[in-house]
């Protein structure tokens, strides 16, 4: 299972970080590894979301070449809330998805942002709220539902009915 995770998140950074920005070219651009970390969280449990948001986290400060450090933090508090709620819902709801990767991309914002602010750069919040989050909102919802199913077939396999 370890293989299949460490694959998932080598191709997912590939796509997110070489093909998706030749195909969204505005501001914001979706964070498929959060939308990832999130359908872990849901479907797998605190434990494994935390992990495999650590280890998002980690790809992507280096992909991205940012500040090293901020996607780690945001992605393992996002897997390990998203986490909590993994025995408390219903797995194969196409609702829960969305409503989670809309706190989630929200959260996800947020504590990047305060990071910054915390580390003394200058943000302004209308315009990163109307030119990034908002669209990146809008992708992580279309692509959330494809990518749940998919961690819903790795974690569970063939019992799916989903």
């Amino acid at each position: 299972m370890l293989l299949v995770w460490a694959g998932l998140l080598i191709i997912t950074i590939a796509v997110q970080a070489v093909l998706l920005p030749l195909i969204f070219t505005g501001g914001g651009k979706p964070d498929i590894l959060l939308t990832l970390v999130v359908a872990c969280g849901l479907l797998a449990g605190r434990e494994q979301a935390t992990g495999i948001g650590f280890f998002a986290g980690i790809i992507q400060d280096f992909a991205s070449g940012n500040i090293f450090g901020l996607n780690t933090l945001s992605k393992m508090a996002i897997g390990y809330l998203a986490g909590l709620a993994e025995r408390k819902v219903f797995k194969e709801s196409v609702v829960l998805p969305v409503l989670a990767i809309i706190i989630a991309t929200f959260l996800n914002s947020a504590v990047t942002q305060a990071l910054l602010l915390l580390l003394g750069y200058k943000i302004e919040f209308i315009s990163m709220l109307r030119n990034q989050m908002l669209p990146t909102l809008g992708y992580n919802i279309l692509f959330c539902i494809p990518i749940h199913r998919l961690i819903y077939r790795i974690t569970f396999g063939n019992r799916s009915q989903f």
